[in-house]
């Protein structure tokens, strides 16, 4: 090692001597070039010749630099690894050393829980200062995956503390990390990579295994790189982990942990162990440690992804070519028609011809020699001879078209080939973009764990299934819903190790991710065994929300998915974990939005389970076309279960039930779901229905007409009409037109809400009795804020929203007691709002208060005249805001 390391001090010296030798170089060329004679052509060569061997020697010089750069930083490195090879013989050397000294998890954990204590510091920016940012951008690629890498390999070792293998193999992957993080300039992953590494050698060369403290010290450890490559990405300032370097350099040395010790650093934090079984596919991770052989490339994602879209736009001049072509077909086959109905015309011009030349030269048969047959005579009249003219032409025609149809053979045979070939090139593309679902998984791993360490649960996490594959898009849009799946599952499904002994359950609860593909979409489910939903508790707290009417009849799936609406939750308290009633409908809305599906189910003191459908891509899909009145839309095919048809008596039935399948099914409008006018199905004598299931949901959508399916290529629509609900996306047709998918999903809901509402009264003044529910309506979020936080203080429940057609989205859902409602917004403005809920009947009871900046008569006037209650200049008094909210509900303000 001390030879290797001078071999590259004298090659950093003989770097820095050439470097000089160029520098001295570079000073006699100028000053030779100061002395030419300016005008001269020789010495005019001369110069541009020397200044060009000066650029070149600049670049030399550089790069010489660079290697010296290199040179010191591998000499620091070998200078480092053999401080750490002297070390580590010392210990093996003494007679002192016991790496069988044990260390309790809970001493781990008070040491990580040390290290995140001594992390707080200022969120500074990194400092970037002689650091390679090409460098950097490699080395956190690299990163990621090591660190991806390790956290399995660490989940093997959990299961397998003595095999020396996969120790070795987790030592290897983290001193590459530690080289990379130097040689990237990031001292301080670099010098928590070398002692976690120090701690694995240490075991590997004593031959006893890691314990189960020093595993968990391990995840700590894995945790803290993870943070910290996650800091540098986004280029904020890290700070050393002194305590859990000096935790891991001790354990390395064979000493034991003192908790009290360990615990000094950070004595306000409390967490809890964090105990985590390994999944069974850890074996598969083991053996994927192995680099394989066949060589790969790296591809940026937004190239990737542009030629994706390119690969589309292929396939829909494709389509294009190929109507063209069907029309040209058609123009063909008309003009083999007009072709046959001249042959037939120039046939009857020539026999009525011949009959006229027969006719005119009997009546002059005397003047005649009566040898020869009228038409044997080699006199023709003009007539004749335009006949057999047109005869001529139209076999000409004949021949043409002839060529033309197999020039129309030939065509249609090219087009196959550059079908097949573009087919497969978008497939290829699409294959690229495809992922394993086995990639999040140390992310997700690491959510549960942390999870359950903060909770002070036991949880094993289990994966069955790792060759569904998804989208990249689809799959970095599912990571944040199954994370929250996957919380949820740890906070609300696992019991605490105690209550799981007393129903007769082991201590240890499972978290399951199941993975199976299911033609063009993969299933995700998220189990759990924990107690399940509680439906009592969901109950309760719907209907003090005023969700549901007291002891209203619900099923079980209906009660389960009230989870999914906006800010409700059954936690009693609120922490890190869950309790905010933040994320369900998120999910769900994530989910939605890429045309995927959520189920839920769940069985009292077994546990939960979630499905999600999700679409393989979101590039390329089956769809089928439907048409309403003038218009046809897409739907696409993942969300579609059957076509189906239906008499017109029971179409047009109060509350029709289309049964298919053994599964009943809603009836719907298409046409009145989209505010147009209904289905007629002119023609027809049933009426064509499409089958939608989406999740709890079955819905029979009747349409004027089932035009077909056919691939698409998925657009989006543009943040403008994505924000509509029922709006999946765009596609462009063959002959240019633009085309919108459908979401029905979403349409049949807020249609079946609507009908609810409308059915089943809200009790305004039961809510009013209990906790008032106040809108604030303004699209500035500062005014939101700082209005919501006065009136919660006040005991009021508030809700916010950014404009007017937020406003009137949110009003499908809950009817507020009262509405502060701003101007001037965007989108749609107060007055426009406070008139559209005037002319709405559930609407038009809700007293406004309007706040505004605007203080004149004329807009006062304009929204008395709207009928808004009161009007409030901005900035208001808080005083006054009450006054007036409390005496609209008929409160008196205290």
């Amino acid at each position: 090692m001390r030879l290797a390391a001078l071999e590259f001090r004298e090659q950093a010296k003989e770097l820095a001597l050439r470097t000089r030798e160029f520098e001295d170089f570079m000073q006699m060329e100028d000053a030779r070039l100061q002395e030419a004679r300016v005008g001269d052509p020789a010495y005019e060569e001369s110069r541009r010749q020397s200044q060009m061997q000066m650029d070149v020697a600049r670049e030399v010089v550089a790069r010489l630099e660079k290697q010296a750069d290199v040179a010191a930083l591998r000499e620091r490195e070998f200078r480092d690894f053999m401080a750490l090879e002297e070390e580590r013989l010392a210990r093996l050397q003494a007679p002192q050393f016991h790496h069988s000294v044990y260390i309790e998890p809970e001493v781990a954990n008070a040491a990580a829980r040390a290290s995140r204590a001594d992390s707080i510091g200022p969120d500074s920016p990194l400092e970037i200062d002689g650091l390679d940012e090409d460098l950097l951008e490699i080395f956190i690629e690299e990163g990621n995956d090591l660190l991806d890498e390790a956290d399995g390999l660490t989940a093997s070792l959990r299961a397998a503390p003595d095999d020396t293998e996969i120790l070795k193999a987790l030592q290897r992957n983290l001193h590459t990390l530690k080289g990379g993080a130097r040689m990237a300039g990031i001292m301080n992953m670099g010098d928590l990579g070398h002692a976690l590494e120090s701690l694995l050698e240490s075991a590997a060369e004593a031959d006893a295994g890691l314990q189960p403290g020093d595993i968990a010290l391990t995840e700590s450890a894995l945790d803290r790189l993870h943070a910290m490559l996650e800091r540098v990405s986004e280029r904020r300032a890290i700070y050393p982990a002194d305590t859990l370097v000096q935790a891991l350099m001790a354990r390395a040395r064979g000493e034991a942990l003192s908790e009290a010790d360990a615990s000094e650093a950070a004595p306000v934090v409390v967490d809890m162990p964090t105990l985590s079984a390994p999944i069974d596919v850890a074996q598969n991770e083991v053996e994927s440690t192995a680099r394989s052989s066949q060589e790969q490339v790296r591809v940026r994602a937004d190239l990737l992804e542009r030629l994706v879209n390119y690969a589309g736009e292929v396939a829909i001049y494709r389509s294009r070519l190929e109507q063209q072509l069907g029309a040209f077909r058609s123009a063909m086959a008309e003009m083999e028609q007009t072709n046959t109905r001249l042959r037939d015309q120039v046939r009857r011009l020539d026999i009525e011809t011949e009959a006229q030349i027969v006719a005119r030269y009997q009546r002059e048969q005397d003047a005649a020699d009566p040898a020869f047959d009228p038409l044997e005579l080699d006199r023709f009249s003009t007539l004749q001879q335009l006949s057999r003219a047109l005869g001529e032409s139209a076999n000409d025609l004949s021949s043409l078209q002839g060529s033309l149809e197999e020039l129309t053979r030939q065509y249609e045979t090219l087009l196959q080939q550059q079908s097949k070939v573009s087919t497969e090139l978008q497939e290829g593309l699409m294959r690229a973009r495809m992922v394993s679902v086995e990639s999040a998984l140390p992310r997700l791993r690491r959510v549960v764990r942390q999870a359950a360490g903060e909770l002070g649960k036991e949880v094993q996490f289990v994966l069955d299934g790792t060759q569904g594959e998804l989208d990249r898009n689809v799959l970095e849009r599912m990571l944040g819903p199954l994370e929250h799946l996957l919380r949820n599952a740890v906070a609300h499904g696992i019991e605490t190790p105690e209550k799981r002994k007393a129903a007769g359950k082991p201590a240890n609860g499972e978290v399951r991710l199941k993975v199976s593909p299911e033609g063009s979409e993969v299933v995700l489910q998220v189990l759990d065994d924990g107690a399940g939903i509680d439906r009592e508790a969901v109950r309760r707290r719907a209907e003090a929300r005023g969700l549901i009417a007291p002891g209203a009849e619900l099923s079980n799936s209906q009660l389960d998915n009230l989870i999914l609406v906006s800010g409700f939750t059954t936690a009693d308290s609120v922490s890190q974990v869950a309790g905010r009633g933040v994320g369900m409908d998120v999910v769900n809305n994530e989910v939605r939005q890429i045309g995927g599906g959520l189920q839920i189910s769940s069985t009292p003191g077994e546990g939960s389970c979630f499905t999600l459908h999700l679409p393989q891509t979101l590039a390329v899909t089956q769809a089928v076309f439907v048409r309403i009145g003038e218009n046809t839309f897409a739907v696409p095919v993942a969300s579609v279960r059957a076509v189906s048809r239906i008499e017109r008596s029971e179409y047009e039935a109060s509350g029709a039930i289309h049964s298919y399948g053994g599964e009943d099914y809603q009836i719907h409008d298409l046409g009145l779901l989209l505010g147009q006018a209904p289905v007629k199905a002119e023609g027809q004598l049933q009426v064509p229905l499409i089958l939608v299931r989406s999740g709890d949901l079955h819905v029979a959508v009747g349409v004027d007409q089932i035009i077909g399916n056919r691939e698409i290529v998925v657009k989006p629509a543009g943040p403008q009409i994505n924000s509509i609900p029922g709006i999946f996306g765009a596609t462009v047709m063959g002959d240019g037109q633009v085309m919108i998918i459908l979401d029905i999903a979403p349409l049949a809901r807020r249609h079946a809400g609507r009908e609810a509402l409308a059915a089943v009264p809200q009790m305004p003044a039961i809510k009013s009795a209990s906790v008032p529910l106040v809108m604030v309506v303004d699209d500035s979020i500062t005014m939101r804020k700082v209005t919501s936080r006065v009136l919660m203080r006040q005991g009021f429940e508030v809700l916010t929203a950014k404009d007017g057609v937020d406003a009137l989205e949110r009003l499908e859902e809950r009817i507020p007691d009262v509405m502060l409602l701003d101007i001037e917004m965007p989108r749609m403005d107060g007055y426009e709002l406070a008139a559209a809920m005037k002319r709405h009947s559930r609407l038009r009871h809700i007293p406004i208060i309007m706040i505004t900046s605007r203080s004149g008569d004329k807009h006062r006037q304009r929204a008395f005249e709207l009928g808004v209650s009161r009007y409030l200049g901005k900035p208001y008094q808080e005083p006054e805001l009450l006054r007036n909210v409390n005496e609209l509900l008929g409160r008196t303000h205290e």
